[in-house]
């Protein structure tokens, strides 16, 4: 394996400081959106991540590293600045930094003091008006992940994850041979694009490099799963966006293995990007004087607790990985874990120890540097801060201590409702001991130590401006409801006539022509192109479009339906309504892309048994359809049971009672088929979205008659070929 061999060749770092700079170089590996669970080196036995592994064997592993506020942007500036975000910010306004907080960034004392200073990836930062961030580094670049795919000069597509290592080779490569240098590599993996609510590569794109790893394997479901966990949540925790996005990624087995893989190729590929640079830095003759980190800027739900995301006081929201790998430490040093708490916060005061800058009196941390040479110093922190207050109006706002024995915070917002966990007895925090007598004295003790915490990082903030929003009900009856608004009439708009804001596909085929989705091709296609439904997956639901189809033209409403990134980034298969233009008998007929193919012709009544295989067990008349002029579509989609209509006429209704081979839920996509040059349109997309709780049909409820016959199937058959009949199998 390519990440293996890459081990291989870095027999990295000298024993000891002997011959080593003065001052080192400093890389600083930052990842989005990771718990430690996520990784080998802590515990993870699945996902492969052999070159982070390999520094923390020879560096050092912190078991309680922290983030003081769980958010992007909020973590980001707080490495920056060396303040907690109640610091940087003001009372009114906490999210957004101040212009003095900002003015001096610890790059630019590194740069004082002699370094030559790189950042390339995810920024994210809210600064001021006027601030520059280039103007704090020598080589900067903000690589974000809208989208995660960029295209290249070449016409291909790179991962970000791999752009930003590009970035940092090239950084190398240029670097004066008399200077040290700190470098920042800031990915977005692996934060979900949240805007493409497709599994799998929608939610996590990773990059190509990684196709088809961990298909085969089964991921445990997460470990505080049980519906009593979440049930026992206040109703401010149980209607927030964490649970509003559990029901994006997390809530049935098959999108919860879907994305878990696709997040674990996420990781993968950080990882071998760490590899291929550090290989790169080997080779520079760098690799025995670069003190190299790995980080996160916050931790992240993966459906514990019936959540999703981070911005909880829980500790997989707060916890993040850190590992330190210094070359210069004595080799006994080397391998070790250590258990004090670190914070987010320590970061850019251990970069101007290593650098040899002086720490400004206003950090709120400290250096790092002592636990990772020599032991804990015998002052260091036993008590962390932790708060809570950006997108005040929708995430509940919290603050409060950790310490090694107990947790506690008050949602400020809420009536300030107190938690107190005994983090020894209780590690999963599932007790909230805040109404017990026996540990009033403790809550009082920490409730105080609080109020002096805040009073010392810059005070209580105001007051929430306006109202709490909550974002879902905490069982919603549809669950894709949560990803788009509907009408009185309970359907929502999937198209706003305009643009392909909400879909993805490919711009040489797909666009918007006279206010409709328009698919074009010329007649030389060799693969189906499709045009997907970013919003949500799709379950139970009635679905009306407008549909409009040249001669020749041949199309499909694609339901329920499974990316295949491994065909291309927009193939879909599933479920299909078709539109074919010049065969009536294929017109709104049912049929499964890259599956089953034909399930019903048009004008014919279905029932496919267990074994996939479906019967006619009944006709209507087939109609014919005038090319060029709009007609409604319908899908109605109702637990295994399927319907699918032209300007009100039905052309499908079938039983799908094979349940290895159907699907119960999906994306949502039309395509451009393969064929001569066609032209498709869809406008007035609509849909609305029935409860996910409906029951399925039985083969008890629907019999299949004895004289039922098959399906006849797509591809050249033999001219004596005879449909069977159900009665004489």
């Amino acid at each position: 394996m390519k990440s293996v061999l890459l081990l291989v060749c870095l027999a990295v770092f000298s024993v000891g400081r002997a011959g080593a700079a003065d001052r080192p170089n400093i890389v600083f590996f930052f990842a989005d959106d990771q718990t430690i669970s996520t990784l080998g080196c802590y515990g993870n036995p699945i996902v492969q991540t052999p070159n982070i592994d390999s520094l923390a064997e020879r560096g050092v592993r912190f078991e309680n590293a922290f983030v003081s506020h769980s958010i992007c942007w909020v973590s980001r500036t707080t490495i920056l600045t060396g303040l907690t975000g109640r610091s940087y910010g003001t009372p009114g306004q906490p999210e957004l930094a101040r212009a003095d907080a900002v003015q001096t960034l610890y790059p630019d004392l590194l740069r004082r003091n002699g370094y030559r200073t790189g950042f390339f990836g995810k920024w994210h930062a809210k600064m001021p008006k006027g601030f520059r961030a280039e103007e704090h580094f020598d080589e900067f670049q903000a690589i974000g992940r809208n989208p995660y795919y960029k295209p290249q000069p070449d016409g291909s597509l790179r991962h970000e994850t791999e752009l930003i290592i590009d970035r940092g080779i090239e950084f190398l490569q240029s670097q004066p041979a008399d200077k040290p240098f700190a470098l920042n590599l800031w990915f977005n993996a692996c934060h979900a694009e949240d805007s493409d609510r497709r599994p799998g590569i929608g939610h996590f794109p990773w990059p190509r490099e990684v196709d088809g790893m961990y298909e085969d394997e089964q991921i445990p479901p997460p470990r505080l799963s049980a519906s009593e966990i979440f049930d026992n949540l206040p109703d401010f925790l149980r209607t927030t966006i964490n649970r509003e996005r559990f029901f994006w990624r997390w809530n049935t087995d098959q999108k919860y293995q879907t994305n878990m893989r696709a997040y674990y190729r996420m990781v993968t590929g950080i990882d071998r990007g760490i590899g291929r640079f550090l290989a790169a830095l080997q080779e520079a003759g760098m690799a025995e004087n670069t003190i190299v980190v790995y980080s996160a800027d916050n931790g992240y739900h993966m459906g514990n607790r019936g959540l999703a995301g981070k911005w909880s006081h829980f500790e997989e929201s707060l916890r993040v990985p850190m590992i330190i790998a210094d070359p210069r430490v004595d080799s006994d040093q080397r391998g070790k874990t250590v258990d004090a708490i670190a914070l987010n916060l320590d970061l850019p005061a251990t970069f101007l120890d290593w650098g040899g800058a002086e720490i400004p009196e206003r950090y709120q941390g400290r250096s790092l540097s002592p636990l990772v040479e020599d032991g804990v110093p015998d002052d260091w922190r036993a008590e962390s801060f932790h708060e809570h207050f950006a997108v005040r109006n929708r995430i509940p706002a919290f603050e409060g201590i950790r310490n090694e024995r107990f947790k506690y915070v008050r949602y400020f917002d809420h009536g300030n409702h107190e938690f107190l966990h005994d983090l020894k007895n209780d590690p999963d925090e599932l007790i909230n001991l805040a109404g017990d007598p026996k540990h009033a004295e403790t809550l009082q003790a920490m409730r105080q130590r609080t109020d002096r915490r805040v009073d010392q990082l810059g005070g209580p903030l105001d007051p929430l401006n306006g109202k709490f929003t909550s974002s879902t009900e905490p069982y919603p009856e549809a669950s894709a409801a949560n990803a788009s608004g509907s009408g009185k009439d309970g359907f929502a708009n999937l198209f706003n006539g305009r643009n392909l804001n909400g879909w993805v596909g490919d711009s040489k085929y797909w666009s918007v022509q006279d206010g409709a989705l328009t698919g074009v091709t010329d007649g030389s296609l060799k693969m189906n192109q499709f045009l997907t439904w970013k919003g949500s997956t799709v379950r139970n639901f009635d679905l009306r479009v407008k549909v409009k189809v040249s001669e020749g033209g041949n199309s499909g409403i694609q339901y329920r339906g499974t990316p295949r990134p491994d065909l291309g980034l927009d193939v879909v298969t599933g479920y299909q309504c078709d539109v074919v233009a010049n065969r009536p008998e294929y017109n709104g007929m049912l049929y499964e892309e890259k599956g089953r193919r034909i399930l019903s012709h048009t004008g014919e009544k279905v029932v496919v048994d267990s074994d996939g295989q479906p019967w006619v067990i009944g006709t209507f008349p087939v109609k014919t359809f005038e090319l060029e002029t709009w007609h409604d579509y319908r899908v109605l989609a109702r637990g295994n049971h399927h319907q699918h209509w032209i300007d009100g006429h039905p052309t499908a209704d079938l039983i799908d009672l094979d349940p290895s081979g159907r699907a119960l839920e999906g994306v949502l996509a039309v395509q451009v088929h393969v064929g001569p040059a066609m032209k498709i349109q869809y406008k007035d997309f609509r849909i609305k979205h029935l409860p996910d709780a409906m029951p399925l049909e039985t083969a008890e409820d629907h019999p299949i008659p004895a004289d039922a016959y098959g399906v006849k199937p797509q591809g050249k058959l033999p001219k004596d070929w005879k449909p069977p009949v159900f009665g004489e199998q």
